[in-house]
């Protein structure tokens, strides 16, 4: 069974943001629109999937104390498994096929009223400057909606279920064996029933007998400012509608931002590069540059050199949660030395080299360009 700390390279006491940050390096690094090598996107379910067991604090309580069993109903667009109201008969007949305790000992009934239905998981791409401001966004979900022919029973309009003669309502049928070490109680689910503990003589001709009807809906949620690769949206009561009039699960919307051309995002800043001409590093300029927040000047001190970071304050990423405070843009400077030059620029060239009392030597004129950048 794997190890979903080993797989996201956490210790077992790590915190809630210590495995949200490793997470989302991870999910980044190994996101198939990211990472084409073979093997990418397994790994990346392999993350995904660690991520929701361990994110969810009774979710990973239960798989420290039981490991892979006792979180093997927790997945992307299912429910987890409730493991909170069972004994401990209930526990040891789920991991072992339905054998449970000894001579004396029962199984309690599980109640068969309302049940809370599945949460749903949805992968939503964003383009870059999505992510940067946020949004309305409009979705559409495939999930399991309240019959509302039956109200949720299952039974045709009139009529109502019965209770399960085999069972009598438990949903589980048992079979004592006697053993030279005991006497044992199989437990299993009611072959009438498949463990409802009711039966439908009539059934709902809009949902099956059911009681839920797969819809696809349209929803609008909205995208905060800030957003990166890996954000988890938890949209409230948009899951499967639950079993026996039971309340809704709820829908968490995980989020993937596109690659930009021109952009790139490191925290909360965005960096770009700017190529300007040699003469204009050296005599200084005012140039207009591109930026999340459309054009903005930029000036050019006089002598930049190759490399040389410029920072434009506050037109960066909206920090997630205060979208007042954002970060800064980092323009990376890239001179452009020319390979070859006109008679009358070389003729200019030459007469600013004698007055610097440099000589261009034999590498020519380029040469002298280059000890200008160098200083």
């Amino acid at each position: 069974m794997p190890d979903y700390y080993e797989i996201l390279g956490v210790s077992r006491d790590t915190d809630k943001e210590e495995l949200k940050r490793a997470y989302r390096r991870l999910a980044r690094k190994y996101h198939p629109d990211v990472n084409k090598e073979a093997g990418a996107e397994e790994r990346f379910k392999e993350i995904n999937r660690a991520y929701e067991v361990l994110s969810e604090p009774e979710v990973r309580a239960r798989y420290d104390r039981f490991g892979e069993a006792g979180v093997s109903g927790a997945g992307a667009g299912a429910g987890f498994s409730d493991f909170g109201d069972m004994g401990f008969a209930d526990i040891f007949e789920s991991f072992f096929g339905g054998f449970a305790g000894s001579q004396g000992t029962r199984t309690q009934t599980r109640s068969r009223g309302p049940a809370r239905g599945d949460d749903l998981r949805l992968d939503l791409k964003l383009e870059f400057r999505e992510a940067i401001f946020g949004g309305e966004k409009e979705i559409r979900i495939p999930h399991l909606e309240h019959c509302n022919v039956c109200n949720g029973i299952g039974a045709k309009p009139g009529t109502r279920p019965r209770t399960c003669p085999t069972c009598s309502g438990t949903g589980q049928v048992r079979r004592a064996t006697r053993t030279p070490f005991g006497s044992f109680t199989q437990v299993s689910t009611c072959p009438t029933c498949n463990g409802e503990g009711q039966v439908i003589d009539d059934k709902c001709d809009n949902c099956g007998g059911a009681g839920r009807k797969q819809e696809t809906k349209k929803l609008k949620i909205t995208i905060p400012p800030g957003v990166d690769n890996g954000t988890r949206l938890r949209v409230s009561k948009e899951g499967d509608s639950g079993l026996r009039g039971g309340p809704p699960g709820d829908l968490y919307v995980y989020l993937f931002v596109e690659e930009d051309a021109e952009f790139h995002r490191d925290g909360i800043n965005i960096l770009s590069e700017l190529k300007i001409s040699y003469l204009q590093a050296i005599l200084g300029c005012r140039l207009e540059v591109d930026t999340v927040d459309g054009g903005v000047e930029l000036k050019i001190p006089s002598g930049t050199q190759p490399g040389t970071v410029l920072t434009l304050e506050n037109h960066g990423v909206p920090k997630l949660g205060n979208a007042v405070s954002r970060g800064d843009h980092l323009i990376t400077i890239l001179i452009d030395i020319p390979v070859r030059v006109s008679p009358e620029e070389r003729e200019l060239l030459e007469k600013l080299a004698k007055l610097k009392g440099d000589r261009t030597g034999k590498g020519g004129i380029e040469d002298f360009l280059g000890g200008l950048f160098r200083g």
